[in-house]
């Protein structure tokens, strides 16, 4: 396993001066290290992959120095405009270097959003024209990778890919962690926000623990899960899947649980969810503050006033709510009043350690939720 102390010096000896990206939990160790350092600009976790390979292209014309552009293997579909239209050594040529995690390796359990993207991948890559190598374990080894990658970046003016697998880092524990005091988790509010809605109402979850902490509630209340569409992959898109159900069934309220990393990663979509006004959209953000389900790295959620964002773009009720009385009055003046509708929930970070993940194949969810939507 590599150290990543060493790891990070031999990066800086090959002139990687800027560090930036979305976190992965295959890299969560390395993550760790380097907001230890204390780097300010020179470390930026973006709203999503492709504005880090942007923001790469950036440092390079300014610094004549390399990036490294961290990202899990699913989004790498965020970067690859900006690779192949602006970075590609056929057009502007500029070079950097992408640490994407293998989710969803042949031959090694994940989950099942992962398996489809850890089989293309190398091959995503190839058809792409970005050199790349599977980084190796071995310090010594994975210093002539970097030598190597560095090497052949400087000479082509293009992006060279190291790809991570499954425990290549040393555990590194987060030294700073997001600090909160709010009166509820996350599972907690979950919990108050599906006991106050109908039969009828339908969920639609984001990425990561969000979905879990749903699935699992409505296992403990003996539900079934045809009311909740779990968005499993696709981080930042589940409020638009949630918009074209509510389009579709103008009679149905449809709440889409977000996260704030998922929803700083493709902003863009409230404006587009305001416009459109559908009456009966509830789109509430659990807002800790860090990307929780792969590290616990920060997020600018807390520096930022999704509320006002919310009003600006054109939703009909804007509210914050921080405790379960709050959260039940916000969730009765909806029920009354037409939207849509939007409410940021400050919770505190973290999840239950036995957490479980969903047992039922996506195909039968997907099953079970359309024929809850056509009853």
């Amino acid at each position: 396993m590599l150290e990543v102390q060493k790891f990070f010096n031999v990066l800086k000896e090959n002139e990687v001066s800027l560090f930036t990206g979305v976190p992965d939990s295959l890299m969560k160790d390395f993550c760790a290290y380097i907001e230890a350092r204390g780097l300010g600009t020179k470390h930026i976790i973006t709203a999503n992959e492709g504005a880090a390979v942007a923001l790469a292209m950036g440092h390079y014309l300014a610094e004549k120095e390399f990036a490294l552009v961290y990202m899990q293997n699913s989004g790498l579909g965020n970067a690859i405009n900006p690779i192949l239209s602006l970075a590609d050594s056929e057009v502007y040529g500029i070079p950097m270097l992408l640490l994407i995690g293998w989710r969803g390796e042949p031959g090694v359990h994940d989950e099942p959003q992962h398996l489809k993207q850890g089989k293309v991948m190398l091959r995503m890559l190839d058809v792409l024209g970005v050199p790349y190598c599977i980084l190796s374990d071995s310090m010594e080894q994975a210093k002539r990778e970097i030598d190597n990658a560095c090497c052949v970046m400087r000479k082509k003016e293009h992006p060279y890919a190291l790809i991570v697998r499954k425990g290549t880092f040393e555990p590194y524990k987060l030294q700073k962690e997001t600090e909160t005091d709010y009166l509820i988790s996350r599972e907690q509010a979950i919990k108050i926000i599906i006991d106050n809605l109908s039969d009828k109402d339908i969920v639609v979850s984001t990425t990561g623990k969000v979905s879990r902490e749903v699935f699992e509630y409505r296992e403990e209340l003996k539900q079934g899960h045809g009311n909740d569409f779990l968005t499993v992959g696709s981080m930042g898109h589940c409020s638009q899947i949630a918009l074209g159900i509510a389009l579709s069934d103008l009679d149905r309220r449809v709440c889409c649980l977000d996260g704030d990393g998922a929803i700083i990663m493709h902003m863009g979509a409230m404006a587009i969810t305001g416009k459109n006004a559908p009456s009966k959209f509830i789109h509430i953000v659990l807002n800790n503050g860090s990307h929780d389900s792969v590290g616990g790295q920060p997020t600018a959620g807390f520096g930022i006033d999704f509320v006002e964002i919310a009003k600006a773009c054109g939703y009909k009720i804007t509210m914050r709510a921080e405790n379960i009385t709050e959260i039940r009055d916000t969730l009765d003046f909806i029920s009354t009043n037409a939207g849509p509708a939007f409410v940021e929930i400050r919770v505190n970070k973290g999840a239950r350690k036995d957490l479980g993940r969903p047992d039922i194949s996506l195909k039968q969810m997907k099953k079970l939720f359309m024929e809850k939507l056509s009853e």
